[in-house]
């Protein structure tokens, strides 16, 4: 379940990483009621897990869903340039992302 945590929290990292750019420093209202909902959701999760988890694979994991997630959405939605190291890059991290949970343990 503490694992779980952490993917939710890490893919709601995504969401406020992507509501900080459509908020323009924070200068339009909606991006940033959504960044502020996204940001207390993620790190609210993040620290109910890290009840059960280690510290260092849990915030890895988040990290790692949040950048990767951000990264995908940017390409996709917001014109981000796609590259094929940048895609090999993410690959990266995501295998780097499932090897931690499997390694993580809990207390």
């Amino acid at each position: 379940m503490a694992w779980l945590l952490v993917v939710v929290a890490g893919l709601l990292e995504t969401g406020f990483a992507v509501c900080l750019k459509l908020s323009h420093g924070f200068t339009r209202l909606w991006p940033t009621i959504a960044f502020c909902a996204f940001a207390l959701g993620s790190f609210g999760l993040l620290t109910l897990a890290l009840k059960k988890l280690d510290v260092g694979a849990a915030y890895a994991v988040w990290t790692g869903i949040g950048a990767s997630g951000t990264a995908i959405y940017g390409m996709a939605f917001l014109g981000d340039v796609v590259s094929t190291l940048k895609l090999i890059s993410i690959s990266l991290v995501v295998l780097g992302v499932i090897g931690l949970q499997l390694s993580g343990s809990t207390h």
